[in-house]
């Protein structure tokens, strides 16, 4: 086949690599623009190291980017990873249409951090989603899924980079083929049982210690490492990573004042909150580097009793 491959990132180079490694034939890739002071996406550096053409378009939506897409003649067109808007009229150019890349079980967190939130929720478990695209956000008919657990304590890197990355890899070269093989079928989302959310940044990410321990633990891990669930110290933000959550027997009884530094150990601390406390691993404070808790309180002379969140 000739594929038509719009994406970004380690994801996209991925899958790059996927098709190549098939015998397939890329011939384009879309990508976004560079941006001022950060690395060059991956996915452009393997495509333009393998004498691929890259397209960095502002808009997907204009004449000129079907112009550029029919040109290329592709059988199929995937979407790895993308958060441009591709309309309808672009996506359809390609001789078999165009599948796309979902980290959800669509129709439930349809929207831009699918990875975070079934985390964030306390699900028991999340998947993939491949597609064909529409106008509407990420609602169109369904090629194939794949799921997968959330474990009690894992984090949404986890859920993503060991198993929603290398899944989704498989999931969009398997779909291709079955899609350019007449053997693919498109089943209509159920909208009854869909779920909207948007991004997951910093706002959404800030903690509330006055919430149930379960919610607490659950936000700081579908926030690790992006973007990074945080609190306040001295008015600055203090970031928590790799943390383990400890429930006290009754709902109501708590260890030391809410958002209070609880204890101070060799290699964690561990903060109050609603029915237990989160032992903290590892934290990152205002603009510095991730570091040891025992380490950071020595140097900021802070300890037990230390109210958080303000």
């Amino acid at each position: 086949m000739r594929i038509a491959l719009l994406g970004q990132q380690k994801f996209g180079k991925a899958v790059l690599e996927g098709f190549v490694e098939r015998g397939h034939t890329v011939a384009g890739v879309f990508c976004s623009a560079d941006k001022s002071g950060t690395p060059t996406d991956p996915i452009k550096v393997a495509a333009e190291s393998g004498g691929i053409p890259v397209y960095q378009l502002p808009s997907l939506k204009t004449a000129h980017a079907r112009e550029i897409l029919r040109g290329l003649e592709a059988d199929l067109g995937v979407m790895a990873y993308v958060l441009q808007f591709a309309p309808e009229d672009f996506v359809a150019i390609p001789a078999h249409g165009t599948i796309q890349y979902h980290p959800s079980l669509l129709p439930r967190y349809r929207g831009p951090s699918a990875v975070n939130w079934p985390v964030i929720r306390g699900d028991a478990s999340t998947g993939l989603t491949i597609f064909r695209p529409t106008d509407g956000l990420d609602e169109g008919p369904i090629i194939l899924q794949k799921a997968t657990p959330i474990g009690p304590d894992e984090t949404m890197g986890g859920v993503y980079f060991q198993r929603l990355f290398p899944m989704g890899v498989a999931a969009l070269l398997e779909a291709a083929e079955l899609v350019a093989g007449g053997r693919a079928s498109a089943t209509p989302q159920d909208d009854s049982h869909a779920s909207y959310e948007g991004w997951c940044r910093a706002p959404e990410a800030r903690i509330n210690w006055h919430n149930h321990v379960d919610i607490v633990f659950n936000l700081i891990r579908g926030c690790d490492p992006a973007p990074g669930a945080w609190t306040l110290l001295n008015g600055k933000k203090l970031q928590l990573f790799d943390v383990r959550k400890h429930v006290l027997r009754r709902f109501s009884q708590t260890a030391g004042d809410i958002g209070a530094i609880a204890s101070v150990g060799d290699r964690s601390l561990c903060i109050s909150a609603q029915g237990g406390q989160i032992e903290v691993f590892r934290l990152r404070y205002a603009e510095g580097e991730k570091q040891p808790p025992p380490q950071f309180c020595a140097e900021m002379g802070v300890g037990v009793g230390t109210l958080l969140g303000a």
